[in-house]
């Protein structure tokens, strides 16, 4: 009896090294054939152009190529379930967004996936600031002014959106419940709409990404309040933060990040992290970076998942509180 106890116990431990051994192999050895780089959004835009210049960079760098696959919709919720079904051998990662690895997850009744357990961080990559921009009309200069004018006027304003649950929208929320105030919100399906009603004057303010509104401000046709992030934006150096305006801690930027499915060998998501930090550190990434409005960050997989934490954390209440709900 003894002795068969003995054999069986000889033979676990044989079939568990049998199983590690070619895991370790797989590690050491990627990436050995191209990898998929999934993006649950459309092609065209900042992201899909971030996407696409760090994936030709990692492809240089690890010797493979790095093929972004765009599969769009419900959120971002399409593409970023089929990442967390993938095998967790380093060949499908996913470029992701806050909606997808977090904020989804306090929006979406049905969600396929928990993205705290479904992914395992890789790097945050860079954020991007929202801009509070106004019609030319409004008399107030700055995110200060606009406090004081709304108090005075309760209920008067309107900030445009891009859409139910977006980033600009929850900012929104966000910043009013900061400044003690009252503004009737008005989701809109996408930027272009929005910039068209704050041209007019149909809306007194928006709340959005950057990109589409830089070159209005310098042209004069609308004015920046404020900017969301916690530096200034190197395209609108002069227009202050909504910490400079005295609100210290404020924070709510888009951000973009890399991700793997759950049980991806340490040794590839180490790869992957240090190949895009050498990125963001060159003057490629840089070029890129500033040419979209963005500002890097790198670092760590635990810095990366330190940051979800905080940003389920700090916007799980806002979404409860105006009942967003997909």
């Amino acid at each position: 009896m003894n002795i068969r106890i003995t054999r069986r116990i000889a033979l676990a431990i044989a079939a568990a090294s049998l199983c590690a051994a070619p895991a370790g192999a797989v590690a050491q050895g990627w990436p050995s054939r191209p990898v998929t780089v999934i993006l649950p959004f459309a092609a065209g835009g900042g992201t899909d152009l971030l996407a696409r210049a760090l994936a030709q960079d990692l492809g240089e760098r690890l010797g493979q190529q790095f093929v972004v696959d765009n599969r769009a919709g419900a959120g971002g919720n399409i593409g970023a379930g089929a990442v967390a079904k993938a095998a967790p051998d380093g060949y499908t990662i996913m470029f992701g967004t806050p909606g997808p690895l977090a904020n989804n997850k306090l929006m979406y009744k049905s969600l396929p996936f928990d993205p705290e357990q479904a992914f395992i961080p890789i790097v945050l990559i860079a954020k991007s600031p929202v801009i509070i921009a106004a019609k030319m009309s409004l008399p107030v200069n700055d995110i200060k002014e606009l406090a004081a004018y709304a108090k005075a006027n309760p209920g008067k304003l309107n900030v445009g959106v891009p859409g139910n649950g977006t980033l600009g929208h929850i900012t929104a929320l966000l910043l009013q419940k900061e400044l003690g105030i009252n503004m009737t919100t008005v989701p809109y399906r996408g930027t272009a709409l929005v910039v068209n009603d704050l041209l007019g004057g149909q809306v007194d303010l928006a709340m959005d990404f950057m990109p589409s509104y830089v070159p209005l401000v310098r042209e004069g046709k609308i004015r920046a309040l404020g900017v969301t992030s916690a530096q200034r934006s190197s395209d609108l150096p002069d227009v202050k933060t909504v910490q400079d305006a005295g609100f210290k801690g404020f924070e709510a930027t888009a951000w973009f990040a890399l991700a793997a499915p759950a049980g991806t060998p340490k040794e590839i998501v180490d790869k992957l992290n240090a190949a895009t930090n050498a990125f963001l550190q060159s003057p490629k990434g840089k070029e890129v970076l500033a040419t979209l409005s963005m500002q890097a960050i790198g670092g760590s997989p635990a810095d990366l998942k330190a940051f979800i934490t905080s940003e389920l954390q700090k916007w799980g209440p806002v979404v409860k509180e105006a009942n967003i709900s997909m």
